[in-house]
């Protein structure tokens, strides 16, 4: 399974590198990146990894041929693509959102919702879009008041208050 893990924003510099906005808002699992897949405008490439730097709260990369500015500048906007083992590390209570997608949402019941199709960013936190057996979809806020037990073992997720739904 591969992972976006950030986003590659504008050039930094005179000698190729690009400033790139981590997805997780964690750093320590670039610094072991030797090679990725940029994703750019619905096209994929391998690029490797020439280096990784941390200045100040910017996380610069640089590519492998990538060597002046204007180079660099071309790389804006692409996705950074990786292997599951170079995705960040999980905390307890922390799931992949492409983990959590197929998930079927059950009530305490066991009754059978839908499942979950997307997680998005809402204004509050995440929200995970439901689609409903009628295939009509929902969005639920992605909290422990709404969500319990995540069980990826058997494919399932249950839903406390399944009027969040309605």
């Amino acid at each position: 399974m591969r992972f976006t893990l950030g986003l590659v924003g504008s050039h930094f510099g005179l000698e190729g590198f690009v400033k790139v906005r981590p997805f997780s808002g964690e750093t320590a699992h670039f610094f072991r990146l030797k090679n990725v897949t940029l994703r750019q405008d619905g096209a994929e490439k391998p690029w490797d990894v020439a280096e990784v730097v941390l200045r100040g709260n910017f996380l610069l990369m640089r590519f492998a041929g990538i060597n002046n500015p204007e180079t660099a500048r071309l790389l804006g906007g692409a996705e950074i693509i990786v292997d599951r083992e170079y995705a960040a590390p999980l905390k307890e209570g922390e799931y992949y959102v492409e983990d959590l997608k197929g998930l079927k949402v059950l009530t305490v019941e066991g009754q059978a919702l839908g499942h979950i199709t997307d997680m998005l960013e809402g204004g509050g936190g995440q929200l995970a879009e439901v689609k409903l057996p009628s295939g009509e979809k929902r969005f639920a806020p992605f909290r422990n008041e709404f969500f319990g037990d995540v069980n990826l073992g058997e494919g399932t997720i249950m839903l406390l208050e399944p009027w969040v739904l309605d």
